[in-house]
């Protein structure tokens, strides 16, 4: 199962955590730590709609798309981000590099792959 965008993103554009945590089958206590957020920034809505929060579950959602046709699954790009290391940006994980606030060198990594360049 694949998740679109328009099951993601509510109406006024803001990216809706729940329906990311459906699809992963986690606890929003792990996906915060998973992103770099605090669980605050996920339960509170006038926290989850903060500009911060909203760009931080933006790249989540873009890096978990561009890896899930590679992945073969939502959860597997999960899996993927959370525990694949990636050795040009020294052997760190999606989810370290996200969480240190990174997410633009993951994205470029995974461009550069999807272009045909090497890992």
């Amino acid at each position: 199962m694949t998740i679109e965008i328009k099951d993601v993103v509510d109406r006024e554009g803001f990216i809706m955590a729940d329906a990311l945590l459906n699809e992963l089958h986690i606890t929003k206590r792990e996906f915060a730590h998973a992103i770099g957020l605090s669980h605050n920034a996920i339960i509170r809505k006038d926290r989850l709609h903060a500009v911060s929060t909203q760009q931080r579950l933006r790249q989540t959602y873009e890096i978990l798309k561009r890896i899930e046709p590679w992945a073969g699954s939502t959860s597997a790009a999960w899996s993927w981000y959370r525990t694949y290391p990636i050795a040009p940006l020294g052997d760190l994980t999606a989810e370290d590099l996200v969480s240190q606030g990174r997410a633009d060198d993951v994205r470029a990594y995974l461009a550069l792959i999807a272009e045909g360049g090497y890992a």
